[in-house]
């Protein structure tokens, strides 16, 4: 994932180019300007730009943004305080993750990477020029420390390099990671996507003198190397950062075309209504939609009769991710599959999809849709194999019925679903009593949807009634953002609405997802509380798959199981990014494949602005 885009995974069969023998110990390895795990780089070693930039774009102008909720913290290598927006833009990383190709990452920092055929190490040769913004060079003294501080600082971050053991200079500007076991093909990619961060800051002190540490909240701005540096802060109302006109890697053909905007400013809001209002009377330059019903009935507006904003949906091709509303197995009754099941039942996707979502959702079925990964139709082959050696742990429907999402598209349906839902609750112990569900201790079956976005009271309202038909005592929440990311952390909810971001090639943050090491540790990924040994079995297979046929068959078993296993109830996806905006930017003719709404690549058309300027009257 390329940690510096505006608005906002890995594998098999990996072939690198830029060949260069370098030797390592005795054994000759390849330099490589770029590496991909889905085939060969798009783009040799002597490329000049990306072809989704326009290499020439001019800069200029500023991108005013919204954000939610607040901020109180400028460190974003720590999980304390919240973050403000837009900080990934200050600090470079050594690779590039292309939003063109998905697994593909070129040389940032790092000039060259390099690896033995087992994988068992990674280096990285630095490039002489790159530089922070105080001038300083990167060295490699600074590489390992931010492999070092960042695993201390952020538990995430340390779980997610839990498999590098250690990071050393090598040579003049060389620095090593060694792997604690040979064959995990991925390592070298997350690797290159750490953010590099300055020793000499960190081991200093602040205006007060205060020694600084990167496991800290703190406000006051870092120091980094990237195309943008901060240039004002209202804290939790505004963050404004400007362009670093003298950026290290401005000519490089990774950056260029690039980071055109000489401000980018996140302006924060308490939630959507007020955001969008923004947006409307332009004090807001762009917009993600992300509700089906606002992008049908809420774009009726005079500025985009006017032609003044535009409204576009750009088709995408990265893997439609699981968005589900996610079960905290830890609590009970939550940890019984037949509960689970009783209640996905209820959801009624096919009613809200007509009456709210004007039709325009497809309904998840998977949780690596729009691509090969997905499980699909009865297991075999590679993918029966690696079922079979977990077979009597995992429920039996995953080598007898094809999975689907529970559906209602005929008038029937739904009646035969609660029936089903009825008789689940019912085995699993839970009797009507009294209107209300209670299990044999006289405790009443309790459901509480944890939600953040209040706009999507309206989706969950129709499903809790559909609980309590069934007896259970089901209910909403709606909190902050600061609350949500703290009862999310520390797992205090029975449900909440959640997704699982994928890439085309899975690897190492699926034990982050789906771990039984992360379930119980603070801020990881895994919100479900899985722990299983069988799940534990079915990812190391992603992880250590030797080719791209085991590790679609070894992403298709795990899949089927996690379906089977309703974890979540799933939601819906969409293949289009919704973006609108006002009608002031150049963007190159061809649009990245794995994200087209990638504004870091637009400009500010002068002739544009200055026609939507006059149509405003200022």
């Amino acid at each position: 994932m390329n940690r510096r885009s505006l608005l906002a995974g890995l594998f098999a069969g990996v072939v690198l180019s830029g060949h260069v023998p370098v030797l390592a110990g005795e054994t000759a390895i390849q330099k490589r300007h770029a590496v991909s795990l889905l085939g060969e780089p798009k783009l040799p070693a002597d490329f000049q730009s990306f072809p989704w930039v326009n290499a020439e774009a001019p800069k200029g102008g500023t991108l005013r943004l919204s954000a939610i909720g607040g901020f109180d913290n400028l460190n974003p290598f720590t999980v304390k305080g919240q973050a403000a927006a837009g900080l990934g833009n200050m600090f470079d990383t050594l690779l590039f993750s292309s939003p063109d190709e998905p697994s593909a990452e070129y040389g940032l920092i790092a000039e060259w990477i390099a690896y033995p055929d087992d994988f068992s190490s990674v280096t990285f040769g630095l490039r002489p020029e790159a530089k922070f913004h105080d001038g300083k060079p990167v060295t490699p003294e600074d590489v390992v420390f931010s492999f070092n501080e960042q695993k201390k600082s952020d538990p995430r971050v340390g779980f997610y390099y839990q498999n590098v053991v250690k990071a050393e200079q090598t040579g003049d500007r060389e620095v090593t990671f060694t792997f604690d076991k040979p064959g995990n093909r991925e390592l070298p990619l997350i690797v290159g996507q750490l953010s590099i961060v300055p020793k000499h800051f960190y081991e200093g002190t602040n205006d007060k003198g205060d020694k600084r540490d990167l496991s800290k909240s703190t406000l006051e701005p870092p120091l980094g190397s990237g195309p943008y540096k901060i240039k004002s802060v209202d804290p939790g109302r505004r963050i404004v950062f400007e362009r670093v006109k003298d950026y290290w890697a401005q000519n490089l053909p990774v950056a260029k075309g690039q980071n055109n905007f000489d401000e980018i400013s996140y302006i924060y809001f308490k939630d959507r209504t007020p955001a969008f209002e923004a947006f409307k009377g332009g004090d807001v330059d762009f917009w993600t939609e992300t509700s089906a019903g606002s992008w049908a009935t809420q774009y009726n507006f005079d500025a985009v009769g006017k032609g003044l904003v535009k409204k576009e949906a750009l088709a995408h091709q990265r893997v439609a991710s699981m968005q589900g509303f996610s079960f905290n197995v830890r609590r009970k009754p939550f940890d019984d599959v037949r509960v689970r099941r009783a209640i996905a039942l209820a959801f009624n996707f096919e009613a809200l999809n007509k009456s709210i979502f004007y039709g325009q959702y497809v309904r998840a079925q998977s949780f690596f849709g729009n691509s090969e990964l997905a499980a699909t139709g009865l297991p075999e082959g590679r993918e029966l194999e690696f079922l079979n050696e977990v077979k009597a742990e995992i429920p039996a429907e995953v080598f007898t019925t094809p999975w689907k999402s529970p559906s209602n598209e005929k008038d029937t349906d739904f009646r035969t679903n609660m029936l089903a839902a009825t008789k689940l609750l019912d085995e699993a112990g839970w009797k009507v009593a009294g209107g209300q569900r209670k299990n044999a201790a006289g405790d009443v079956l309790k459901l509480e949807i944890l939600l953040v976005q209040p706009d999507f009271e309206r989706i969950v309202l129709p499903f809790i009634e559909n609980l309590k038909k069934l007896g259970i005592a089901a209910s909403v929440r709606i909190v902050d953002s600061s609350q949500f990311e703290q009862r999310e952390k520390t797992r205090d909810f029975d449900m909440i609405v959640d997704s699982f971001g994928q890439s085309h090639s899975p690897g190492n943050e699926q034990r982050d997802y789906w771990g039984s090491a992360s379930a119980d540790r603070e801020g990881s990924r895994n919100t479900i509380g899985i722990k299983s040994p069988v799940i534990d079995k079915l990812v190391d297979n992603i992880v250590f798959a030797k080719n791209r046929a085991d590790l679609v068959a070894a992403t298709r078993a795990l899949d089927r199981v996690l379906l089977w296993s309703f974890f979540v109830v799933p939601q819906w996806y969409y293949p289009f990014d919704r973006i609108a905006m006002w009608d002031v930017y150049g963007r190159p003719a061809t649009l990245p494949s794995q994200n087209p709404g990638y504004a870091n690549a637009w400009w500010i058309d002068q002739a544009k602005a200055d026609a939507v300027k006059a149509a405003r009257g200022k």
